[in-house]
């Protein structure tokens, strides 16, 4: 017995095609579709070529109803794609408020780091996303966090441009 990885199986055109539509389902918030696929063992965590799970694309793509059921059927709120995006900042950078709350209440962290070190709140402060931003700080995220790169989500702010947000920052920071 050998531990060298087994190549992956060839997959036919039908197989394809379904994995293409499932995937579809989740980015247009085709929770009746979804939900039907989940009962049948459709596994939750199920990732596309780019590792966007189910969740990720209903997280990015704004349908909170679809990330709701995701959830409920045990999608995991910290599974990154393969770049480090995690669903809870994918739904702070299109500024979905119920995906956002819906993530967090199924237990997505508040400061899980994606790619470069960034957390929710600073990619929502880039973006100038204020209700997020403040959503996020009501549920305790770390506003002195900081990135890989050593800036804070009001540092990131300023740079992008974003001053509604980086004003919020700097006044809960002196709080």
């Amino acid at each position: 017995m050998t531990d060298e990885p087994r190549p992956a199986p060839e997959l036919d055109e039908e197989t394809i095609a379904f994995a293409q539509r499932v995937f579809q389902h989740a980015r247009a918030g085709q929770v009746e579709e979804l939900c039907d696929l989940l009962r049948m063992g459709l596994p939750p965590n199920l990732r596309n070529e780019k590792g966007d799970s189910l969740l990720m694309l209903a997280s990015y793509h704004g349908h909170a109803e679809a990330v709701r059921l995701l959830l409920q059927h045990g999608a995991d709120p910290e599974l990154a794609n393969d770049r480090g995006q995690t669903p809870l900042a994918g739904a702070a950078f299109k500024g979905d408020m119920a995906s956002v709350d819906i993530l967090l209440d199924g237990g997505a962290d508040v400061n899980g780091r994606g790619d470069g070190g960034k957390t929710p709140l600073m990619i929502a402060a880039m973006f100038n996303r204020v209700e997020i931003v403040k959503m996020l700080l009501a549920r305790r995220a770390d506003v002195e966090a900081q990135d890989a790169g050593g800036l804070t989500a009001e540092a990131l702010a300023s740079a992008m441009g974003a001053f509604d947000t980086a004003e919020l920052l700097a006044r809960s920071a002196q709080s």
